[in-house]
């Protein structure tokens, strides 16, 4: 029998934000031993990874690399962007967004999703004002 919960993470800005406890803690209490987790984002700015959780240098990395790839529209190089209206960050928030992961599938083996030893589970906010981003959580 599946179950389903939605995980609300409240970002500052832009950045990743780690939930995997929470994800670990609510699989552990469904109390299935085996099955296969979704986690799906219900928005169109923001993304989902599976990415190192040690060195918070790792996350910081990663937001200056996407910024630098996709620049805000106030960029001359992005000068050719007409979805504006919401914010010089709104529409490469999108790019970003078209360009990695909105759903993530995890095996989970003895009530533990299996993660790598360094892997967490992020939401990777791409707007610059805060947000509450929900996900939507399928275990079967």
């Amino acid at each position: 029998m599946a179950t389903h919960t939605e995980f609300v993470i409240q970002s500052r800005g832009a950045g990743l934000y780690e939930f995997t406890r929470d994800v670990v803690d609510w699989v552990r209490a469904t109390d299935r031993a085996e099955g296969v987790l979704t986690l799906f984002l219900r928005h169109t700015s923001c993304s989902l990874l599976i990415q190192e959780n040690a060195d918070p240098e790792v996350r910081d990395d990663l937001n200056a690399f996407f910024h630098r790839l996709v620049p805000p529209a106030t960029d001359p190089a992005m000068s050719y962007l007409r979805h504006t209206y919401e914010g010089p960050d709104d529409m490469p928030a999108h790019i970003k967004s078209a360009l990695l992961p909105v759903s993530l599938t995890i095996p989970v083996v003895d009530g533990t999703p299996t993660l790598g030893t360094w892997q967490g589970i992020f939401l990777f906010e791409h707007r610059a004002a805060p947000h509450r981003r929900r996900v939507a959580a399928h275990f079967a």
